[in-house]
């Protein structure tokens, strides 16, 4: 009797492990297919998000396309004078890539000349548009090199378009060789006789006084407009930006009229503040 009673509790052992098992294996296959759907319906989620947010930016980049072609074509009559008093400078940041485009960017200079613009500075990180000022110069027939201007008539000359040419080795470049000078003038100053206790001061006027002896004092543009990918000023001066307002206006591949028209006339309309 003790024989059978054992094996009989051994079997009811057994099949309540395996009565487990089962009830164990029945709930992963619920959390797994719990899981899987929980996964398609993120993924589901996320595809009408793309979906929604992809709509959104097409019908954005839809009413750009219509607002730019209205401008260029006048029908918006805001747009048609522009108070370009109030933009002396304008910078034209382009990506290192879209630089060699030299088609595009004569063809946005003669915009900015047909709308009335007269100092305008050129810039790129690699001085590729550098290298291509013999060509753009040659397309560009009432224009002149900023450098070459009179320093007293860079922004008095209405008669010409002025361009100035920059790269990034007119940023840190320029001052490293600005703090050399200054250096150099402490120097000359110490060895002249002066007081060697004297605690030297170089001051924010000193610096621009240096930069533009060393080439790279140019005026702070009003406005930086900047096309390729990046949302930055991509190295410009920094100590030439400090009141400038910069406006991305995309791909200068799809660069258009209208849209440069409008960027001016909001700079135009806007009242800047300068802190005491």
């Amino acid at each position: 009797m003790d024989s059978r009673e054992e094996m009989q509790k051994a079997k009811r052992s057994i099949a309540q492990v395996r009565c487990q098992e089962h009830e164990l294996l029945v709930w992963c296959n619920l959390f797994t297919r719990l899981v899987q759907i929980g996964s398609f319906g993120l993924q589901f989620l996320w595809c009408i998000l793309h979906f929604i947010v992809s709509i959104w930016y097409f019908l954005l980049e839809v009413t750009h396309v219509v607002e730019s072609t209205l401008i260029s074509s006048g029908l918006l009559k805001n747009y048609k004078a522009l108070d370009l008093g109030k933009l002396r400078y304008l910078a034209i940041v382009v990506g290192s890539e879209e630089a060699y485009q030299t088609a595009k960017v004569t063809k946005l200079l003669q915009w900015l000349e047909a709308i009335g613009m007269k100092h305008v500075c050129l810039y790129d990180m690699e001085g590729v548009l550098k290298k291509s000022k013999e060509a753009i110069l040659e397309k560009m027939s009432n224009t002149t090199v900023f450098q070459e201007a009179d320093e007293n008539d860079k922004l008095l000359d209405q008669k010409h378009m002025t361009l100035e040419f920059a790269s990034y080795s007119d940023g840190k470049e320029a001052v490293a060789k600005a703090a050399n000078l200054l250096f150099a003038k402490y120097l000359q100053s110490a060895n002249s006789g002066g007081d060697p206790d004297e605690e030297r001061i170089f001051n924010e006027p000193h610096m621009n006084e240096a930069l533009r002896a060393v080439g790279s004092g140019g005026p702070e543009p009003d406005l930086l407009l900047v096309y390729g990918p990046a949302r930055c000023h991509l190295g410009f001066p920094a100590w030439r930006i400090r009141y400038t307002e910069i406006v991305h206006m995309g791909s200068l591949k799809s660069m258009r009229y209208g849209s440069l028209i409008k960027a001016i006339y909001k700079f135009t309309m806007v009242r800047q503040n300068y802190g005491k």
